[in-house]
């Protein structure tokens, strides 16, 4: 006969081996799909493109977010994602500045002393190197237009 007898001890070490083997790789598994960067990203462009003032709102379902001028990535409990803008540069806007009054809603002329110090800012914004911080429940994009220059700017 060429088959192990079934109460050897060495084959019920190599089941319970690959058993074991088996459920590490499967409790690897992330239980959540990673959040949708490409999304947030079409939300984004939208805005971005615009030839009018414009606002958009996309919701969020990640942890983390890092926007840049060129790119976002979302961090989550299903993994990180990462998507591109097709057009930019867009200005993040910190929370608690003038661009962040601008991107809920603010005039830009009420928030800023002169057309010089919002394009400051503005640039100020996109040269900033991004980093990871808590994400809100959602995106806010508004793309406004003051005295000749645009800017489009991404609070979230």
């Amino acid at each position: 006969m060429l088959d192990a007898p079934v109460d050897a001890w060495y084959v019920w070490i190599g089941v319970a081996a690959a058993s074991a083997a088996a459920f590490g790789v499967a409790a690897s598994f992330p239980t959540a799909p990673p959040p949708d960067a490409a999304g947030v990203a079409s939300t984004v462009d939208s805005v971005a493109d615009c030839e009018y003032a414009a606002t958009a709102e996309h919701p969020l379902s990640a942890d983390e977010i890092r926007i840049g001028a060129h790119r976002l990535g979302l961090r989550g409990d299903g993994g990180t994602a990462h998507a591109t803008f097709a057009y930019g540069p867009v200005a993040p806007v910190a929370a608690g500045t003038g661009l962040d009054a601008v991107a809920h809603g603010a005039s830009p002329e009420t928030a800023f002393d002169s057309p010089a110090v919002f394009r400051t800012a503005v640039q100020d914004a996109r040269d900033r190197r991004p980093e990871w911080r808590p994400a809100a429940d959602r995106l806010l994009v508004r793309c406004v237009s003051w005295e000749g220059f645009d800017a489009t700017l991404v609070a979230g």
